[in-house]
């Protein structure tokens, strides 16, 4: 086998792996809202006010989410999408 394929079929093999594994991890995983500390979210906010991981500037506001380990969320005292949603509209 030559290198160049020998280097595609690496590529080939790391890509199908990872694509494989991929919502495996995301079925162990639930968001959680309110327990993100400033800094330390995931992703967007419920407000939309921004779009990007670490960008939250307070603790454990309700809009704001984390990945947990599913079924954990309860235990941290956090809140499910629903949840914050209608936590949000009654401010």
């Amino acid at each position: 086998m030559n290198q160049r394929a020998l280097i595609a079929a690496a590529a080939a093999s790391l890509l199908s792996t990872m694509l494989v594994a991929t919502p495996a991890m995301a079925q162990e995983k639930e968001k959680c809202y309110g327990i993100a500390k400033a800094g330390q979210n995931d992703c967007a906010n419920l407000a939309g006010t921004h779009s990007c991981a670490g960008q939250s500037k307070v603790s454990d506001d309700k809009g704001e989410w984390k990945y947990v380990a599913k079924g954990t969320c309860k235990d941290m005292k956090g809140l499910s999408a629903e949840e914050a949603k209608m936590a949000a509209a009654k401010k």
